[in-house]
């Protein structure tokens, strides 16, 4: 039996593309491992799927100034020294990484190791994580044609992201029965990261009244941003976070309203969700997302909002744009012709395990 190590944390776009693969995995015939943070997201959510997780010190490396910057290079020696253990006693014969600061120790005690690695870049450019990691992979697999310039030569592979079989598996009658929402009134979803988001759920709620009169509300606001006042509202539904009925929610949205993050966004175009995209600006990120947002709507498959041109009348007008012309958005989207990301990274996980 062929062992595989999983890494990759901080987000849940770090963690949901592993989960997209292991059905595959398994039914390759490979024992699977996960190396993660001691308490990140993805802890919670690779424990849940019954696959052994192991924890290492991870640190993040800032761009900005941050007094966590000092202590921050010594977890993550202490990391690359715990991966180094774990590697060592674990024997993988592949490690596949999603990226995030806790994966940079895994790759790096892989390459010590001599362990083949496959990472894969979900934004348009790498970010600091992947860049550090990039040297020591085997392949590169990415979302975006405009990505391979930015990789070595031989390395890159225009793959697309690993969507969870599970978000095709939907059902629109389930999420009206767990929201009691009605069939006759279109729904407004509204994801906000798994960490949610300050800018989005104050435009949303700012506007609610606005946008109940003609749309349900499916509000994923994320940890500790619930609004006790609007407990009870009529076609207003909010959550923290939602996992197992996720599938279904989606199915049910008629417009989505999102970051953009890579991850999300490609669940988005595969599942065929008009939407539309608040990137987070260029000074609170890299301004991965407001490219990855620009390629969407370059080809069609979004409408976009710079978070600083975010207005009330604005986001009302953008949510009706989009809902009427849905068809518009879908026809783009199906136009679409990357191969099917599961598919094409198992293929290369099996030939680089060899």
């Amino acid at each position: 039996m062929k062992r595989i190590v999983l890494t990759g944390g901080g987000t849940a776009g770090h963690v949901t593309p592993n989960m997209a693969l292991v059905p595959e995995l398994k039914k390759e015939g490979f024992d699977i491992h996960y190396i993660g943070s001691y308490d990140g997201i993805e802890r919670k959510l690779i424990e849940d799927m019954n696959i052994p997780y192991h924890g290492i010190s991870s640190g993040k490396l800032r761009r900005y100034f941050d007094v966590r910057n000092f202590s921050d290079p010594f977890r993550v020696l202490k990391g690359c020294s715990e991966a180094n253990t774990l590697l060592k006693a674990l024997k993988p014969d592949i490690v596949f990484s999603k990226g995030g600061f806790v994966s940079v120790p895994v790759i790096l005690a892989a390459k010590r190791r001599h362990i083949p690695c496959i990472i894969h870049e979900s934004d348009m450019t790498p970010g600091l994580a992947n860049k550090i990691a990039i040297p020591c992979a085997t392949k590169v697999c990415c979302n975006f044609p405009e990505t391979i310039p930015h990789l070595p030569k031989g390395k890159a592979v225009l793959t697309g992201s690993p969507i969870r079989k599970e978000l095709f598996e939907g059902s629109k009658i389930d999420a009206l029965d767990t929201l009691g929402f009605t069939k006759d009134k279109p729904t407004l979803m509204v994801i906000g990261g798994s960490l949610g988001s300050v800018a989005i759920n104050n435009a949303i709620r700012k506007n609610i009244d606005a946008l109940l009169s003609h749309f349900q509300i499916i509000h994923c606001c994320g940890k500790d941003h619930l609004d006790a006042s609007l407990e009870g509202r009529c076609g207003y539904r909010q959550f923290e976070y939602v996992k197992k009925e996720l599938p279904s929610f989606l199915a049910l949205a008629d417009v989505v309203v999102s970051r953009a993050g890579a991850n999300a966004i490609c669940e988005l175009l595969a599942l065929r969700k008009p939407n539309i995209l608040i990137p987070l600006s260029a000074a609170a990120s890299r301004g991965d997302q407001i490219l990855n947002a620009a390629s969407f709507e370059k080809c069609g498959y979004s409408k976009v909002i710079a978070e600083e041109d975010l207005t009330d009348e604005g986001l009302v007008d953008a949510v009706h744009e989009v809902f009427n012309h849905r068809k518009d958005y879908i026809n783009s989207m199906n136009q679409s012709e990357l191969a099917n990301p599961v598919e094409t990274i198992m293929g290369l996980i099996v030939e680089t395990s060899k």
